[in-house]
């Protein structure tokens, strides 16, 4: 998960106090709380039997964050619509970043292993789940390029998924910012590039009904607590369509920024067109 850096000239609308609220936002974010310190728990002892008898693989406590997921939108009443399937070639996941909520749509879909930067380790609450999670966390600077590609070589021998959001920052949830190349570089090492993929994947929200189209989109000064707060409180809520496209085989592409504007062409082709309204950016 990203800082939202990316910004509009358009403010989103004010949150308005709506009934109920602070109710639902209860009956919600209690059981939501509970799953995910229960799980938690389980997949750190899940975890320590993996290290005696399976190593770094995570075969059995990967299954957590997805039932999380699943279950976190059920509660939330966020209607979960799926297009393709999760490709079954060892390699990597990239999709557009418009929220928070991101993580639990991408893990619900499918059993992968988020790549984020490295202050997120550091943050309260979300850094311990994360690295429990197996977040691989890099630092942005060229000079850790060769420990990112042992490291990104190391997991995908495994088995592991890896899934990053080229854009490097959250947006409105009605746009795709310009993908940027310096993560695919990796996978054009030789020791990966004959067998590894890219799978292209859409995350397109619709508001709930009466709101503004980019009711959960995360970007510019906006606040985590807030944000999370404002959708919880939600009297209605909207849903979220997932496309996978084709994956792209590395060996067929000439480099890194090839396959960073083929998988933005393709992340793109899975959203409508963005409203007139909002294209003031």
């Amino acid at each position: 998960m990203s800082d939202p850096m990316w910004d509009s000239k358009i403010p989103p609308a004010e949150v308005t106090p709506v009934a109920g609220g602070t109710w639902r936002m209860v009956r919600r974010g209690v059981p939501i709380l509970v799953m995910i310190v229960l799980c938690l728990v389980l997949m750190m002892l899940t975890r320590a039997v993996e290290r005696l008898f399976k190593g770094a693989r995570r075969p059995w406590s990967s299954v957590f964050p997805r039932f999380v997921s699943r279950n976190a939108l059920r509660l939330l009443g966020i209607g979960l619509e799926v297009t393709g399937q999760p490709m079954r070639h060892h390699g990597a996941v990239v999709a557009n970043h418009s929220a928070w909520l991101d993580i639990f749509v991408l893990n619900a879909v499918q059993r992968i292993f988020f790549v984020s930067k490295a202050e997120v380790a550091n943050w309260a609450g979300i850094g311990p789940m994360a690295k429990a999670a197996g977040t691989v966390f890099i630092k942005r600077d060229r000079k850790d390029a060769a420990v990112q590609k042992q490291m990104f070589e190391e997991r995908l021998h495994m088995g592991h998924k890896l899934l990053f959001f080229p854009e490097g920052t959250s947006s409105d949830g009605l746009r795709v910012l310009p993908f940027k190349p310096t993560l695919f570089a990796a996978f054009f090492a030789p020791e990966l590039r004959d067998e590894v993929y890219v799978q292209p994947v859409s995350v397109a929200y619709v508001a709930p009904t009466g709101e503004e189209p980019r009711f959960y989109g995360w970007w510019g000064n906006m606040e985590f607590v807030p944000s999370l707060i404002k959708v919880f409180k939600a009297p209605r809520q909207g849903h979220v369509h997932v496309t996978f496209h084709d994956p792209i085989a590395v060996a067929d592409v000439d480099d890194r920024k090839e396959m960073a504007r083929l998988c933005e062409q393709a992340v793109r082709s899975g959203l409508p067109e963005t409203p007139k309204e909002y294209l003031d950016v």
